[in-house]
């Protein structure tokens, strides 16, 4: 594992989970899975790791600034997903690699299509 790599993988992930309020599924995944040599199963766990602290108090505070946080929401939506979090990591142990590969590639070609769609 190149630490230049893990950098990118980190600096990419920070700038687009700032812009965007992505990173974790849709680059840092991906990138780690096929930029680093992790397994999918170890992309997302270290991914989950990555995310929880850093980027949100940095990403959060910029927007609260300007008044793009309702906390309320925020605190309904921590909260299950601590709960679909832990479903999530549960269920993932049952699928084969193969199998969840396939999975993730379908919902990124499905939520860009609808993203794209939805901007006419």
């Amino acid at each position: 594992m190149h630490w230049f790599t893990l950098i990118a993988i980190g600096l990419s992930s920070g700038v687009l989970a700032g812009i965007f309020g992505i990173g974790g599924g849709v680059l840092i995944v991906p990138a780690l899975m096929y930029l680093a040599g992790f397994s999918q199963k170890m992309a997302i766990g270290t991914s989950l790791a990555v995310l929880l602290p850093p980027i949100g108090i940095a990403a959060v505070l910029e927007y609260y600034h300007t008044g793009n946080v309702d906390f309320r929401a925020a605190l309904i939506i921590a909260f299950m997903a601590i709960i679909g979090g832990w479903i999530g990591a549960r269920s993932v142990n049952h699928i084969d690699a193969h199998t969840l590969k396939i999975i993730f590639g379908a919902f990124l070609i499905l939520m860009g299509s609808y993203m794209i769609l939805e901007s006419k």
